[in-house]
């Protein structure tokens, strides 16, 4: 997941130029994905491959993008809500997965603040 959008940020700044917050948060999806690749080898978990290409669309205009962002972060919470509420993730041995997971899903509010925010701009 935080491949493929952070593939869509990147395709996002090279169709419009750099601008915020597309690049900070482009940014923090690197941090996102190395939390979870470090997720994965402590569980001993093969990454999923990486599909994101196949599901990108570029935005025409910086006003979509904002949009899709909106849209992404979302969908991004509700994911990581879901993942919470699951009786694996509230049993004690998970505790540290459970946090990245909030950790991932208070970063996706930050993130659809910044987008409702640039969004408000048109």
């Amino acid at each position: 997941m935080h491949k493929r959008r952070f593939g869509f940020y990147v395709l996002i700044l090279a169709s419009h130029g750099e601008f915020r917050p597309f690049t900070n948060i482009a940014a923090s999806e690197l941090t996102h994905i190395a939390w979870l690749k470090d997720a994965f080898a402590q569980l001993g978990l093969a990454l999923p491959e990486d599909r994101g290409k196949e599901h990108m669309v570029p935005a025409p205009t910086p006003k979509s993008a904002y949009e899709a962002g909106v849209k992404a972060e979302v969908d991004n919470i509700a994911m990581y809500d879901s993942f919470l509420a699951s009786a694996l993730l509230r049993r004690p041995e998970n505790a540290s997965l459970r946090a990245l997971f909030t950790r991932l899903r208070d970063a996706s509010k930050s993130h659809l603040a910044a987008f409702q925010n640039g969004l408000a701009k048109y």
